[in-house]
């Protein structure tokens, strides 16, 4: 089964618009250029809580979504294991989102 979410993110990584892993996200969310921030489903909960966190500290917008995705799918899309990515690109950032909302119409 092709997931398009799946395959927009490979893209977005090979368009390098996206960082993956712990450090460079929060370097990507320190910075003010990440317009997503994403955590897959097997993250821990004090990673979750920690990017949380991040996020609200100056009242940063930035959306974050848990992912209903495991860290080996992520990886088979961008070739990089990582729990926690960050979309730097509003245009990816957007159409990610509307694959995700039309992935769970799907799912209901």
């Amino acid at each position: 089964m092709s997931d398009g979410f799946l395959n927009m993110l490979g893209l977005c990584k090979r368009a390098n618009r996206l960082n993956a892993g712990h450090d460079s996200s929060f370097d990507s969310i320190s910075k003010n250029k990440a317009k997503l921030c994403l955590i897959t489903k097997d993250a821990s909960d004090r990673l979750k809580k920690e990017f949380e966190r991040t996020i609200s500290f100056d009242k940063r917008d930035i959306p974050l979504i848990v992912l209903d995705y495991t860290m080996d799918q992520i990886y088979s899309a961008i070739g990089t294991k990582a729990v926690v990515i960050t979309v730097n690109d509003e245009g990816f950032a957007k159409r990610l989102k509307g694959l995700l909302e039309i992935r769970e119409e799907e799912d209901v």
